[in-house]
Order: structure tokens, then C-alpha cells, then sequence
């Protein structure tokens, strides 16, 4: 079998020579025993330090390595179908570029696709993470576990490794707004789990601070079903009911004990405040999908190639 290793790497040029060190060698540990082949697909997410530099020596030495760098930066989304689609193994492995995957699980990710699965996924533990880290992201599985169409597993990320029918099937969804987590549970098929401990970088710095994980996890609910836009329209019942009830005990009120009823300034003010609320808050999830379906129609390009040593990335320059 031939065995494409996916990495995407945005500002890691204290990591980059590291991390091609350390997968080198353990695929050349398994060279000619659990894999015939491999090949390494680097993807530059338009980084702004070193990192195209030193992917290129990596490259000029190594005949092995295939490389991508796009024009600017176009997110982790658009580095991980790059690397999906031209990756030519029969199994393909997407990692990091800062080490956070672990090498040397790689032997145990190809002994499971040997097994028959075609999709095998690492689940990290959180020991070493901040209380606050670990905090929100079970909070995000929790609610997306409760709002979405797919069903997410705590510590399961894009450290995976998947059997060419569940690549081409993941190159077969066309949409712009991608989610990778819901998209590869989506897909189905047989997955095996592999746990191991959580690793914490050893240089430079994480690109996904607390607000770009916030966007991201906004994101994923959102596309990956339509419930808010039902729950805007059952708490705007429930709220219609409320008021309701209130017109009724006020109305009960002025007949039974009248000497109560105020000016009704706070209530003015509260009903008003509510419901302001309640409508900003349905509008900008209106305004969420609505955006969503604008950029789908304008099928624009996940991401645009800027240099690469892929001939097929060649032929096609927009992606």
C-alpha cells in the first residue's frame, strides 16, 4: 500500500523541520514492512514567516515530499482538501504541523485501515489543557451534540486517517462552507478510535485563540443543521404566549383588584427590551444562513495555488 501523509502548516517555522523530522523517520521505519510507498503533501496556509522557505529545502532534499502554498491565507478548511485532493495513497493521514499528533501513533493508524476501516480517528485526552480550554470545548460537544444533525466525540480532530473511498467521497461534497469535524462524521462508514495523551506544542504559538474557536464552533452548528432557525420560531410562540397570559392576568386584574395596576412604565420597558432582543437575535441567525447561501452561489474557489511542485496542482491553479 502507499501511504500519503496530509500536513498543513501556517507561520511554523520554528516547527516545520521538526515535524518532517520526526515523521521521516518513522515512516522509514516502516518502509517495505507496513507500507510499500509514501509521500509526504505539505500545505503552506499563506504564512508569513519562513515556513515556504524551509518547505522548499525540505522539498529540494527529499523527493518524497510534494508541497502546496497558497496566495494568502484560506484557513485550515481549505489546507485540508487541498491535501485530501491530491494526495494520490491508498490511505490518506492528515496531521499537524506542530507535533500535537504524535508520529508515532502512524504504525498503529495503518495497522487499523490493514484491519478493514476506513476511516480511523485519534482521540486525545485533555491533560495539560487550561481549565477553561476543556471547559468550553465539552460545552461545544454537549450543545452540538444536541443541535446538530452528526454526532461529535469529544477529542476526536483532524488527526486521521481514511481509505481512499472515504477520501473520494469527501472530495465529492462540493460545499464552500466546510466543517471538516461534521463532514467526516458525516460519511459514515466503519472508524476505529485510537486514544492516546494530549501533547502540548513545543514552539510558536496556536493559530486557534478563544474567538477563532468560538467562529469556528458558531460554524459547525450552523451548518450542520437548521434547528436555530427553530428555535427562533418556538420561542417567538413562547413569547406570544407569555404576552398572552400577561393581557389576561392584567385584564383579570383591573376587574378584581384595580387599586395594583401601576402606569405599566416597567412593563412598557421590559416588553420592549424583550422583544428588541428577540428579534436582533432571530435576525442574525436569519443573517447567518442567508451568508451562507451567498457565498455558496458564487462558487468561488476553496483556496488558489500560488506555487507547488504537484503537476496536477499546476494544471489546475484555482482550486
Amino acid at each position: 500500500m502507499k501511504l500519503s501523509i496530509v500536513v498543513a502548516f501556517y507561520n511554523e517555522e520554528k516547527m516545520i523541520e521538526k515535524t518532517h523530522s520526526e515523521i521521516s523517520k518513522q515512516l522509514q521505519e516502516m518502509l517495505g514492512k507496513a507500507v510499500d510507498d509514501y509521500e509526504l503533501v505539505y500545505v503552506n496556509d499563506g504564512s508569513k514567516d519562513k515556513t515556504l522557505t524551509l518547505m522548499r529545502e525540505i522539498t529540494a532534499q527529499e523527493p518524497r515530499v510534494r508541497f502546496i502554498s497558497f496566495s494568502r491565507n484560506f484557513g485550515r478548511e481549505s489546507a485540508i482538501l487541498s491535501g485530501l485532493r491530491y494526495a494520490t495513497g491508498d490511505a490518506v493521514m492528515l496531521m499537524d504541523g506542530d507535533l500535537q499528533h504524535p508520529p508515532a501513533l502512524i504504525p498503529d493508524f495503518v495497522a487499523a485501515f490493514k484491519e478493514g476501516y476506513d476511516v480511523v480517528s485519534g482521540q486525545r485526552d485533555r491533560q495539560g489543557e487550561p481549565k477553561p480550554s476543556t471547559f468550553f470545548a465539552r460545552l461545544f460537544y454537549r450543545l452540538s451534540n444536541h443541535l446538530m444533525d452528526v454526532q461529535l466525540t469529544d477529542g476526536i480532530s483532524e488527526f486521521k486517517l481514511f481509505s481512499r473511498k472515504a477520501v473520494d467521497t469527501i472530495l465529492s461534497l462540493p460545499e464552500y462552507n466546510r466543517f471538516s469535524k461534521g463532514i467526516f462524521s458525516w460519511i459514515g462508514f466503519k472508524e476505529k478510535v485510537i486514544p492516546y495523551k494530549n501533547h502540548i506544542r513545543e514552539a510558536g504559538e496556536s493559530k486557534f485563540g478563544f474567538r477563532r474557536s468560538l467562529n469556528y464552533a458558531f460554524q459547525g452548528i450552523i451548518s450542520f443543521n437548521d434547528k436555530p432557525l427553530r428555535i427562533c420560531i418556538q420561542f417567538g410562540f413562547a413569547c406570544i404566549g407569555f404576552a398572552l397570559l400577561y393581557l389576561l392576568a392584567m385584564f383579570i386584574a383591573y376587574f378584581v383588584k384595580p387599586e395594583i395596576l401601576v402606569s405599566g412604565y416597567f412593563t412598557t420597558l421590559a416588553a420592549i427590551i424583550l422583544f428588541s432582543g428577540v428579534q436582533l437575535i432571530s435576525i442574525g441567525i436569519l443573517g447567518e444562513y442567508i451568508g451562507k447561501i451567498y457565498y455558496e452561489v458564487k462558487r468561488r474557489p476553496h483556496y488558489i495555488v500560488d506555487e507547488t511542485n504537484i503537476e496536477k496542482a499546476k494544471e489546475d491553479l484555482v482550486g
